[in-house]
Formats: structure tokens, C-alpha cells, sequence
């Protein structure tokens, strides 16, 4: 028998074919073997009878009811040879037209051909429907949540069919969008983008909800709201319109108003900004406390129960000890005047100065050395070769003006080999030939090694510290060292204030007012 078997007709699946004692991956590695075993089984005489009725069938134009796959690859071949199989039944797809590899594309597979063909028939495959996960602009707010937002919408744009102006957009700010009432002004201002002045109810309407803005976290809402289009994070100058509202709008910072050189005063990014380079990222806007200080603040009458950003109480010391140091009060500080607070050597943004911005980082990690944000910033500071380690060479050159002091005071020197080892005793680093910043952040003690290597006054008065101070501190865990010196220095300063307030009166206040506290 003449038989011409037009190529690729179906492609052979070494997977499908019924060799239990031959595994498909020698198959699929020796295709020539394949190839003849397909050959074998074609040189069958059954399958030379069934190929010669198929073909016969085909000659006479007996139709065939075979169910399959055309393309125009397999068009020419179909005309000599419609198809090797038996009506009702399907040949098995290629690997070449299988429309996908993933793992979601399930095949169904049937029992063996009733050629007793090795070849196992595969039915079409079914997708598995996978609902959406990523939306680019946000996820769409369900229609429960959309409809009860719209309703509380419209009860507060009654009334204003032209729109709400600035002042009246606090209610939207705390009732709608559920965020501190002085963002009010820089949600405002974000949707009126033509500086209209009035903000419309479908303007709203069109920003908050179908801009997605009702279902994301109250983080990357206000990230969202106080980011500039252009920029990837958030910089201080994005912080300057909240701070402002702030100032007017709380009733524990009204006497602010009368003064303006206080405000934008506050430091935020000190604690935020842990890369130190004045772009507050999204992620750090999550992993910090502001959002939390600022719900508080929004709630709390007496600003200085806001212990975290807003307390006036901590900017009041910070605000008067840099005073106190910029002695033209020209908002920067000389390295002189800045000994005057600490001996030590310091480098600011500005060669020869220290700006406010950098003091209150300096001032901050200075008087609470036992913060994450104040080891980070000290340990900058000795790390000079910046190789993320902390060597006896780098600490022994800041120590060298500690031993200067002591002979200056006329003390005995502490030589820098007996404080290498009892600094080595405190931390406990895991290579004793340097420390790295996660050795400090184990230990509780790392503060008094940068007062060691920084401020000697403060060590001595650490080691010989006052039973009482230590057990007031455990009676009140939750307060850091910098909430009590700023307590502390907040008495010291309101006294002084009033003793100059009395020296500059008459002679009768001054003794009614100040004999019993001296």
C-alpha cells in the first residue's frame, strides 16, 4: 500500500504516550526514538487497515464528523489526510497551539482513543476566571460605603449650590473624610485646583469618591493630599499649610497668632524622615506616629498633652535654647556659640553655621540619647569613613577632647584604653574589634556611650544619678528622656520669664511675687 502521511498533522506529545516502563522525560530527550516508535506503530497492520479505511472514506467524500482545530498551518495537510481519528472524538492539542502555559489553564483529560493509539485525547482548555486584584488608581469603594458617603455629601452641600468656601470645608475635613480638622485648608486647596475659591459638591464628589480616595488608609490619604503631582514624597514645605491651620484653628496655641516668628516651628521630620534627606517617603509616613499625633491633637484640648510633634511645651525649650545660643538672632548658629551648649565639633549644612532645622535634630538627640532617630544621628556622626561600623580609631578621636576637658577641669585623666573596654563591657557588640549600629540598638545603655564619647558631665551624672530620679522614671515608663528635660527646662524658663517679667515692674511686686520662691 501506497500511503503519504502529510506532515505535522498532530504533534506528538511524548507525555501522552502510554509507556509506564519509559518515562516522558527520555522521551522528550531522545526524539529520534519517539519517532520511531511512531513509526512501529503505523507499520502495525491494524493501524495500516484503519489508515487505508479512513482514507478510502475520504476518496468516496463519506463526511466525517471529527470535531477539531483548524488553522492555516494544518489547512493544506487536512485536504490528503481529514483527520486520523474516529467521529466524535478530538485530537489532542499541541504544545505549539496551546494558548497558555499558566497554571491557572486546567486541562481535562479522557481516557485512551478507541485506536488503542498511545496518544491520550485532551479536551479544550478551561479558564479559571480570577477576580481583579490591582487597580491603578486605587479600589473602587463598594456601593454600600459610596452610597452612605453621597447621602452624608449631600447633607452637608445643602443648602450650597454654588459650592463650600474654605472656611466652611472643616465639616467636610472631619465628618466626611474622617481626617484632623486643620488638614481642612490643604484638602481644600488640592481639589480646587483653578483657586476659585469654592469648592463644588460634584468637585468633591469627583475627587473623593471616584477618585478612589474613600477606600485607602487615612496614611496614603493625606500622603495623597499634601504631595506636590510631581514628586514621589513629601518635603517640610508640604507641611507648612496643616502647621499653619493648626496654629489658628487650635485653642491651645491661640496666643500664637499675635506672633508670628513661632510658628512653622515645629519639628516632624526629626522622628519621620529616618534617611535623613528631607523626603518623607509613603512608607515612613506608615511606619511612624504622626497620623496618630495628629488624630490626638485634633481631640485634645491641651496641646501639651500632645507629647509627639505638638506639644508647645517642647518647642518652647527648643525655641528659647536655640535663642539663647544665636546671639545676633539671625536664625543660625556659630561653632562657637554652639560649644557653648556642647564641646564638641560639629558640621552643619551651612559651612560655619547651624540652621533651626538642624538644631532641633541636634538638640532632640542630644538630650534623649536612648531613641532609635538619636543613635542613628550619633552614630553618623563617629562612623567618618561612613563604612557602617564604629572602630577604637573613630572613638578615640572624639574622646580626645573629652580627656582635654579633664585637664583643663584639673580631674584625672580616664585613660581611652580603660573606657574602650568599659565600653565594650556595656554593649556587648558581637565582633569586639568594632560596633555596629544594630549592637547599639540591643543594648540599653548605648546613651551613655555617646555621653562617654560626647558629654562627659552627662555620664558622671548617669553613674552617680539620684535613687529617687530613677524611681520616678520607672513610675512613668511611657515619657522619654527628652519629654522630662523638656518638662524640666519648661519650669526652669517660665520662672526666669517671670522674674524678668517682675524686675521690670515695681519694686512691690517684686517682693510679694519672688521672696517665697528664692
Amino acid at each position: 500500500m501506497n500511503m503519504e502521511i502529510a506532515g505535522d498533522v498532530v504533534a506528538l506529545d511524548t507525555e501522552l504516550l502510554q509507556l509506564p516502563e519509559v518515562s516522558p522525560f527520555a522521551l522528550k530527550s531522545n526524539p529520534r526514538f519517539s519517532e520511531e516508535l511512531f513509526d512501529q506503530w503505523l507499520s502495525l497492520p491494524e493501524t495500516n487497515r484503519l489508515v487505508t479505511s479512513l482514507l478510502n472514506d475520504a476518496k468516496a467524500g463519506v463526511p466525517l464528523n471529527v470535531p477539531g482545530n483548524s488553522s492555516a498551518t494544518n489547512a493544506a495537510a487536512s485536504n490528503s489526510l481529514p483527520s486520523m481519528f474516529p467521529a466524535g472524538s478530538a485530537p489532542p492539542l499541541s504544545p505549539r497551539s496551546s494558548t497558555s502555559g499558566s497554571p491557572r489553564v486546567m486541562k481535562h483529560r479522557v481516557g485512551p482513543s478507541t485506536l488503542s493509539s498511545p496518544l491520550k485525547l485532551v479536551s479544550e482548555p478551561v479558564r479559571e476566571l480570577i477576580p481583579q486584584f490591582y487597580f491603578q488608581n486605587g479600589r473602587p469603594p463598594p456601593n454600600e460605603l459610596k452610597e452612605q458617603c453621597l447621602f452624608r455629601i449631600n447633607q452637608i452641600f445643602y443648602g450650597h449650590l454654588n459650592g463650600l468656601q474654605i472656611h466652611e470645608f472643616r465639616s467636610v475635613a472631619k465628618e466626611i473624610c474622617k481626617l484632623p480638622s486643620f488638614l481642612s485648608t490643604a484638602l481644600f486647596r488640592r481639589i480646587d485646583v483653578n483657586f476659585t475659591g469654592i469648592v463644588t459638591r460634584d468637585a468633591f464628589i469627583d475627587y473623593w469618591v471616584n477618585g478612589n480616595m474613600l477606600t485607602m488608609d487615612i496614611e496614603t490619604q493625606i500622603y495623597k493630599i499634601l504631595k506636590q503631582p510631581d514628586l514621589k514624597y513629601l518635603t517640610q514645605v508640604d507641611f507648612k499649610p496643616v502647621l499653619r491651620e493648626l496654629l489658628a484653628t487650635h485653642p491651645g496655641l491661640e496666643f500664637l497668632q499675635s506672633t508670628p516668628e513661632f510658628q512653622e516651628r515645629y519639628g516632624i521630620f526629626y522622628y519621620m524622615n529616618r534617611s535623613g534627606n528631607g523626603q518623607l517617603t509613603l512608607r515612613e509616613l506608615k511606619r511612624g506616629n504622626l497620623i496618630t499625633a495628629m488624630q490626638h491633637a485634633d481631640e485634645e484640648e491641651d496641646i501639651n498633652k500632645v507629647l509627639r510633634y505638638f506639644s508647645y511645651e517642647h518647642f518652647y525649650v527648643i525655641y528659647c535654647k536655640f535663642w539663647e545660643l544665636d546671639t545676633d538672632h539671625d536664625f543660625l548658629i556659630d561653632k562657637e556659640n554652639l560649644i557653648r551648649y556642647i564641646p564638641r565639633k560639629f558640621t552643619s549644612k551651612v559651612e560655619g553655621k547651624m540652621g533651626y532645622e538642624d538644631f532641633v535634630n541636634f538638640i532632640l538627640s542630644e538630650e534623649d540619647k536612648t531613641s532609635e532617630p538619636s543613635l542613628e544621628y550619633w552614630f553618623k556622626c563617629i562612623d567618618l569613613d561612613g563604612n557602617g561600623v564604629l572602630t577604637r580609631n573613630e572613638m578615640q578621636f572624639f574622646y580626645e577632647e573629652q580627656l582635654h576637658r579633664m585637664e583643663c577641669m584639673a580631674q584625672e585623666p580616664v585613660l581611652f584604653e580603660d573606657i574602650l573596654c568599659q565600653i565594650v563591657d556595656m554593649i556587648g557588640p558581637e565582633n569586639e574589634s568594632y560596633i555596629t549600629l544594630r549592637d547599639l540598638k540591643s543594648c540599653k545603655l548605648s546613651g551613655s556611650v555617646f555621653n562617654i564619647l560626647f558629654n562627659l558631665n552627662k555620664f558622671m551624672a548617669f553613674e552617680t544619678r539620684d535613687p529617687f530620679l530613677i524611681r520616678q522614671e520607672r513610675e512613668n515608663p511611657t515619657l522619654t528622656e527628652w519629654d522630662r528635660f523638656a518638662h524640666r527646662e519648661y519650669i526652669r524658663l517660665s520662672m526666669e520669664e517671670d522674674v524678668e517679667e517682675a524686675s521690670n515692674g515695681s519694686a512691690e511686686v517684686w517682693d510679694e511675687s519672688l521672696e517665697a520662691p528664692f
